[in-house]
């Protein structure tokens, strides 16, 4: 989210009861903090000198966690929900532009048609004829709900729709579109659409045949309602909490997806700056987004137009975020995304750090009175304390950190969902223009008469080339327009050369030619496989045809014209666009094979396939899916759609080419992530054994490690280590500064145990401490992954490895068998780890075989029988 202003907190808290709650266990907690720092103060001040500087800390980020996290919790679901419904405002004027792009070229061709200009100028006085053409166009071209035909006073000459018959009309567009040597927009109340409040109407003035003087004008009158119905309808808000608009320069609503919400005339608030504050219309607050349009090949839509969401701010944080990504998500993956939190949402993060500090000074505190009794006894009950409160705040901050996640990944999910709706939308709405096309261009007098004759002089062809001329200045979506005679040799063609050879002269395949032959019906058409052409340059797209036909016999195939999608930069268009300005995503079409159509992912070229689950290539039309996966080494959010048509196209007109929008957005490199996880690493009560031996216990690699909780002094976050660069071990790591009450500060370098143990470097994240270990009377720190915790546990349960009687290196010793043996904890020999330090010729590292030894047993029997 762009913030332009700043964020009222108080204002958007009451609408996020989750958040609430949060604030409010957060301040309990933070008041047991300060009760028990107090308590510690008045009734052991002596003995708990050594913690009290921690609990002051900790006191101290509670207050900061009140203040901040709270408000980072609502700036990330304020900037959720106008991420979320900004898109969709985005979509809503694109889609508009596009469609109205194709009007303007449709206008601007019909304009010129022959037989009509020549009806117009009084050539001929066949009114029933021009009516015959003009429905045969919107038979092809069914977004128009009008054509009429007037001449330059205004009266009209013919009309399709007989059912609101005019005889004239005074609207100054007229004269407007008489004047001009383009085509001419209007969208407002006309007498042109009598029965309409306001009508979307292209004009262009009509030329006399022999004179080229204006004769009259032609009106498209666009079905603008129906239009706008599709798209609320694909594209709204299942849970109608939000509505979606189309404003003019005005801020006035043209159209509404909900009517009886928002009717049509209404002023509304827009925030094109993407503001995060509150909007009032209708004495109700709203969060809203609004966007103009970017235009498409340099049309901008009509002057000022707009598309909008609102959604109410009572209703913008409820419902929309169910999902169940993380109970079905594999908990390997979870951690290892979650691990990436930081960068893909911060207060996520910042949940989590504020957990492992928590989890951290419960720790020491358990650290600092392990094995003691005596005067350090009254602080038992200040340490019990804080163990139940850090408990709390653990759990507090373990659903927080689950709920926000969830949140988070619901989120994404649906956005990724959305977009490949919107990528196929766009998709086969572009096609569908294609099949009109092919269709009516096919109808050209010209063509139709020039074929039938089977003449192929150089005056019938130029005519030829230079109507496909035409049209392709117009329609610039085509690299080549051509035509071919009944043998199917190409005859004319735009842009004829190909690898400096000419098509012309060439032949369209045999299939294809056995295909337009066979078409029954003018309203039929054939396309060609995706697959690479020598018509486009040995490339792959889609190649559309439609029958010429005798225009004495209809049954007489005398031809065909084929145009060539130009699918390279159209589809790379569509992708890119659908994408915007969005970090770490690719998208790509598919089809129900999984072969690539265009993609935005360099990597996976057109062509090639898409590993891809086959469950998603059989997906119903019409339907999306999203998941987590693992996608080139990175965590990603895929999403998936599968085309459903357009009006007629690809629904009742026979024609089928299923294809399917695919949206990858990565979150972050796949972490290894081994061994036992916190979650599973649980000491079950009675486990441990009374009066028996503490351990420190912590994480390497997701295995679980203890030692002595005597040799132990504290953990300290890794973030504080200082690099330095002295040589020495590559183990060695960097240095920490300490300081403890009644010691003067110092430092202490820090080992990185994970490498010492295994061969391998840590990578340190925000979870990542140092644990400080003092042997005789000297201290390191040992970078760990993870803490845990400080459990006993009796004799019994403590057993050697095979190692255990080996004087020369190897850090474990012993085996700690926790729940019935279920839990098997490697346990630290303290002084061989001194030793290894001091010498480095002693082997540290175990090898694989060696951990498989050491974890692979469940019998106690068995490990002591080998140790011996």
């Amino acid at each position: 989210m762009q913030e332009t202003a700043p964020l009222a907190i108080d204002t958007f808290l009451p609408y996020m009861r989750d958040v609430v709650r949060c604030e409010q266990s957060l301040r309990e907690l933070n008041l047991m903090w300060r009760m028990i720092e107090a308590s510690a103060k008045m009734n052991c001040p002596t003995e708990a000198r050594t913690i009290l500087p921690t609990m002051a800390a900790t006191r101290a980020g509670f207050n900061r966690l009140e203040q901040e996290l709270v408000s980072s919790l609502v700036r990330e679901k304020v900037g959720n929900v106008l991420d979320e419904i900004g898109t969709k405002a985005q979509y809503v004027i694109d889609i508009v532009v596009r469609n109205l792009f194709e009007r303007t070229a449709d206008v601007g061709f019909l304009a010129t048609d022959r037989e009509l200009c020549a009806f117009v100028a009084g050539l001929h006085d066949d009114a029933d004829a021009a009516r015959l053409r003009l429905r045969a166009y919107r038979s092809k071209y069914t977004v128009y709900d009008e054509i009429i035909l007037l001449d330059t006073q205004g009266n009209v000459l013919v009309q399709i729709d007989e059912a609101t018959p005019l005889e004239g009309s005074t609207d100054p567009l007229i004269a407007e579109t008489l004047a001009s040597a383009s085509y001419v927009e209007t969208f407002r109340h006309t007498d042109l659409r009598p029965g309409k409040k306001q009508a979307l109407v292209y004009s262009r003035r009509m030329l006399h045949p022999d004179t080229g003087s204006p004769v009259g004008v032609l009106c498209l009158c666009f079905h603008f309602e129906e239009e706008m119905a599709g798209i609320f309808r694909s594209h709204r808000d299942a849970e109608e909490r939000s509505n979606m608009l189309l404003l003019d320069g005005d801020n006035r609503v043209i159209a509404s997806a909900d009517e009886r919400w928002i009717p049509p005339g209404a002023v509304v608030p827009v925030n094109r700056d993407a503001s995060p504050r509150l909007m009032v219309y209708g004495g109700r607050e709203y969060l809203v987004r609004t966007f103009s349009a970017e235009g498409y090949q340099g049309y901008m839509g009509p002057p000022g137009w707009q598309g909008q969401v609102m959604i109410p701010v009572d209703v913008a944080f409820r419902g929309g975020a169910g999902t169940d990504a993380l109970s079905t998500l594999d908990g390997t993956v979870a951690d290892g995304l979650l691990s990436h939190a930081r960068s893909f949402c911060p207060p996520l993060f910042e949940i989590m750090t504020a957990a492992d500090t928590i989890r951290r000074v419960v720790w020491n505190g358990q650290v600092m009175t392990a094995g003691q009794r005596g005067e350090l006894l009254k602080l038992k009950t200040i340490l019990d304390q804080i163990s139940e409160t850090g408990n709390r705040s653990n759990e507090l901050f373990s659903q927080s950190i689950r709920d926000l996640y969830e949140t988070v990944l619901a989120s994404s999910l649906r956005d990724a969902e959305f977009v490949t709706h919107l990528l196929v939308d766009l998709l086969d709405r572009n096609l569908y223009e294609r099949s009109d096309d092919c269709r009516w261009w096919a109808l050209t007098p010209e063509l139709r008469a020039a074929l039938a004759s089977g003449e192929s002089d150089f005056e019938t062809i130029e005519g030829i080339n230079a109507i496909l001329d035409y049209i392709n200045r117009l329609y610039t979506v085509y690299t080549r327009i051509f035509v071919y005679d009944a043998d199917g040799r190409i005859i004319a063609s735009t842009n004829p050369e190909e690898d400096g050879d000419s098509v012309v002269g060439t032949f369209v395949d045999g299939d294809t030619l056995a295909a337009v032959r066979g078409l029954r019906h003018e309203q039929h058409y054939h396309v060609t496989p995706f697959e690479p052409t020598p018509l486009y340059g040995q490339r792959p797209t889609y190649v559309y045809h439609a029958a010429i036909r005798d225009p004495g016999r209809d049954a007489s195939v005398v031809g065909g014209i084929g145009i060539v999608f130009d699918a390279e930069p159209e589809f790379a268009a569509m992708l890119r666009g659908a994408l915007g300005d969005k970090q770490n995503i690719s998208a790509l079409f598919i089809d129900r094979n999984g072969r690539i159509i265009s993609s935005t992912d360099p990597s996976r070229p057109v062509g090639a396939q898409l590993d891809i689950d086959p469950e998603l290539l059989r997906l119903e039309n019409g339907t999306s899916a999203s998941r987590i996966v693992l996608h080139d080494g990175h965590y990603a959010i895929m999403g998936v759609s599968v085309s459903n048509g357009y009006r007629e196209f690809k629904v009742s007109d026979g024609y089928k080419e299923d294809v399917i929008a695919v949206v990858y957005q990565l979150f972050g490199e796949v972490r290894e992530q081994a061994g036992t996880r916190i979650a599973d690493a649980v000491i079950e009560n009675g486990a441990a054994a009374e009066g028996g031996r503490e351990y420190a216990t912590f994480f390497i690699d997701g295995m679980l490690f203890a030692m002595p909780a005597a040799a132990v002094l504290e953990a300290l976050p890794a973030s504080e280590i200082s690099p330095v660069s002295m040589g020495g071990r590559a183990e060695r790591i960097g240095v920490l500064a300490q300081q403890r009450v009644g010691e003067s500060s110092n430092f202490v370098w820090v080992f990185d145990l994970r490498h010492l143990m295994r061969g391998k470097p840590s990578d340190i994240g925000s979870a990542s401490q140092v644990v400080v270990v003092r042997h005789n009377g000297q201290d390191i720190g040992l970078l760990v992954d993870e803490l845990h915790g400080v459990p006993e546990f009796g004799d019994a349960q403590i057993v050697p490895t095979p190692f255990a009687a080996s004087p020369d290196g190897l850090l474990v010793k012993q085996v700690i068998r926790a729940n019935e043996g279920r839990l098997l904890i490697q346990a630290l020999d303290i002084a061989q780890l001194f030793a290894c330090l001091k010498d480095p010729s002693l082997p540290t590292v175990l090898n694989l075989s060696d951990v498989q030894r050491l974890t692979g047993y469940r019998d106690a029997a068995a490990l002591m029988g080998e140790a011996a």
